[in-house]
């Protein structure tokens, strides 16, 4: 547009008719430079309502953008056991929501499905399937409509009908393992190599699918490096599929390399405590320079640095070595503060509340031994304690010393003793042992008459060796094994009248399973199956047996502290009865401590099934006896029945048992957490 050039006199009416023919040109770029300079608009508070239309929405602000619509509807017609996994993995699911999805894009899709849904179910095993896929009836035509007028229509297209016969599932016939490499001919490998097969050939007979074989083939490499061959690997596999005879035979190619040897330890993070005493602890586990290679043993080396108490976090593993045969072991540590104070607050069926002060030194000045002292405070009884321990030497053997205070209060008693102990023990995986020295001495008074049992107070000293030895299957929650306890002592009392005795202890526990393998539940499809493995849970779950016995031989006139003796009863020896409710019965009805005991307790612990197979709930049937006596004719056992429910928690089974005591005729709660042997 040319504007005329105005004279002087019309200067002004020039002007204003070049601004009004300019202002249709120049009005879209100025509002979107308002545009781009605005801030970014912030949401506002639900309870900010603007206060008319147009405040609603502010220039430069724009508003949210509505959730999209289904382009189209799946109507999937498929048997329930296989129509979830469809509907979650279909490709079509992902386009559902696309906005710009059209009608021609659409139609491609439908082409493709079939062929999509033939691989899904060939996962599952059915490698014959029926399935018809169906377009919306007007899609042609917003197909000629979308490519003609090259728009995109918002409204939705329609229902997809999928039509799915999935066939007969196809079975696994046969699953081979074969190896290369060092495992192929070593003899010493012969149990790894059996091991592996059997364990691979668990689903045969069972339906084929992808889930399983992929955990087939993992279970089989896992096996493969967790001894000896830590570079392991799968070097072929395959699974030929006989569509016609609905057969799957499977292949499995495992390349060992070379066996690998555990080489020199090197540890990383010892500061406050003796390098010495980490290289002592993995030694103990059998990690030796030269041994073959073990994922257990170096599991089983970082649990024991874990225990020993120095550490609060350690990571055991090898690295690879030039030489392709050894492997350095390296240990990563994260130690302990030197000192440890915990305060605890906590209760039990057998002493009602309790209120606990420990203390922890790790490293004594001048002589490196761990000292645990404590105090504990219940209704009935208090403790005060103290327990010294060196450093364990290159066999596994730790020098060891204590000393306690003690008052219990059992009906009208109260005993009040002392014990100083001094020897040495050894803490092994499944066995552990000790000897030691041990000076006792106790007194009893009577809350009833205001009097002492007796004129002075009984002590002793013991020569003693304590044996245990464990064997199960699981040492959190044994379904089956059982372990052994034996005390041995030998002593003087040392009153007025020393005379010699002895005194000795057994505990036994056992577990039976019952039944056969509990079923694995069915899986999910595309989810791998549980395959029954020895260690699993059986149907009808376990018995569990429990034997104790104990003697002190001695002359009747043998003055022997009440603390070598024995009482029983409560929640963990025999449930209807209270804390050591159970010993020689007085005639003013107290209850004192006696020479013999026997304890006996069977207990059936049976599984409780849900939707979803075996829950981690187990129901609980038992009968316990016990009896004390100061001569073994006059054993008379007092019985204890009842019912209870076990949940087998990750850190060991959480028991709450209600017992009937035969012989009081009351019932009584017990509580109890963990399994300890």
């Amino acid at each position: 547009m040319k504007c005329p050039a105005p004279d002087p006199a019309r200067w002004a009416g020039s002007l204003l008719l070049c601004m009004a023919a300019l202002w249709p040109l120049v009005q879209p770029q100025v509002a979107w430079a308002q545009a781009v300079q605005a801030p970014v608009a912030q949401p506002a508070d639900a309870s900010d309502e603007p206060a008319d239309a147009d405040a609603a929405v502010p220039r430069g602000r724009t508003t949210p953008r509505a959730p999209a619509a289904p382009r189209f509807e799946i109507d999937l017609q498929a048997p329930d056991e296989v129509r979830e996994f469809l509907l979650r993995h279909i490709e079509l699911q992902r386009f559902r929501l696309l906005r710009n999805l059209d009608a021609n894009e659409l139609t491609r899709l439908l082409a493709a499905a079939p062929a999509n849904l033939r691989e899904l179910l060939a996962t599952l095993g059915h490698f014959s399937p029926l399935v018809e896929v169906i377009g919306p009836p007007a899609l042609p035509q917003a197909a000629d409509t979308a490519a003609s007028n090259d728009t995109t229509s918002s409204r939705p297209m329609g229902t997809v009908t999928i039509r799915v016969s999935p066939g007969p599932i196809t079975q696994v016939a046969t699953v081979n393992v074969s190896f290369v490499g060092d495992i192929a001919t070593a003899p010493e490998a012969a149990d790894q190599r059996e091991a592996i097969q059997y364990e691979a050939r668990r689903i045969q007979g069972l339906p084929f699918s992808q889930s399983d074989w992929d955990r087939t083939k993992d279970a089989a490499l896992r096996a493969l490096i967790a001894r000896r061959y830590p570079a392991g690997r799968v070097q072929n596999s395959l699974a030929d599929i006989d569509a016609d005879q609905r057969q799957a035979n499977l292949y499995i190619e495992l390349d060992s390399g070379p066996a690998m040897r555990m080489g020199e330890v090197v540890v990383d993070g010892a500061q406050r405590y003796e390098k010495t005493t980490v290289e002592r602890l993995v030694r103990l586990s059998g990690v030796v320079p030269g041994s073959d290679y073990d994922l257990a043993q170096l599991q089983a080396a970082q649990q024991r640095l874990i225990e020993s108490g120095y550490y609060d976090s350690a990571f055991v593993f090898v690295e690879p070595s030039m030489d392709g045969e050894t492997l350095p072991v390296k240990v990563q540590l994260r130690e302990s503060l030197r000192q440890k104070l915990v305060l605890g607050v906590g209760g039990s069926t057998d002493s009602g509340a309790r209120l606990s002060i420990e203390h922890t030194h790790h490293s004594l000045p001048g002589i490196g031994w761990r000292a645990v002292s404590a105090l504990k405070l219940e209704r009935v009884d208090q403790l005060a304690s103290t327990d010294w321990s060196s450093p364990p030497s290159n066999d596994g053997w730790r020098w060891i010393a204590g000393g306690r205070l003690l008052r219990e209060q059992d009906d009208f008693n109260i005993t009040t003793s002392q014990r100083l102990r001094a020897g040495q023990s050894q803490d092994g995986i499944e066995y552990d042992r000790s000897f030691y020295l041990q000076y006792d001495r106790a007194s009893v008074f009577n809350e009833a008459t205001q009097t002492l049992r007796t004129a002075e107070a009984n002590s002793s000293i013991t020569a003693n060796y304590a044996w245990t030895r464990r064997r199960f299957d699981d040492p959190i929650s044994p379904n089956a094994g059982h372990g052994l306890a034996v005390e041995l002592g030998v002593g003087y009392t040392l009153g007025s009248t020393r005379l010699p005795f002895a005194r000795t202890q057994a505990r036994w526990l056992g577990y039976w399973p019952l039944g056969g393998l509990a079923p694995p539940p069915e899986p999910k499809p595309g989810e791998a199956r549980v395959v029954n493995t020895p260690g699993n849970r059986t149907s009808l779950g376990r018995l569990a047996l429990r034997l104790e016995g104990g003697a002190v031989l001695a002359k009747r006139s043998a003055a022997i502290p009440d603390t070598q003796l024995f009482l029983t009863g409560g929640d963990a020896t025999v449930r209807g009865y209270g804390l050591r409710d159970i010993g020689v019965r007085q005639s003013d009805g107290s209850v004192l401590p006696g020479r013999y005991k026997g304890v006996v307790s069977l207990e059936w612990q049976r599984p409780i099934f849900n939707a979803n197979g075996r829950s981690p709930v187990e129901s609980v049937l038992f009968i316990d006896g016990g009896a004390v006596a100061n001569r073994a004719g006059d054993l008379k056992p007092l019985w204890g029945v009842g019912t209870g429910v076990r949940y087998n928690s990750p850190v060991g089974p959480l028991q709450l048992d209600l017992g009937y005591g035969l012989e009081t005729r009351r019932w009584r709660l017990h509580l109890n957490v963990g399994f300890t042997f």
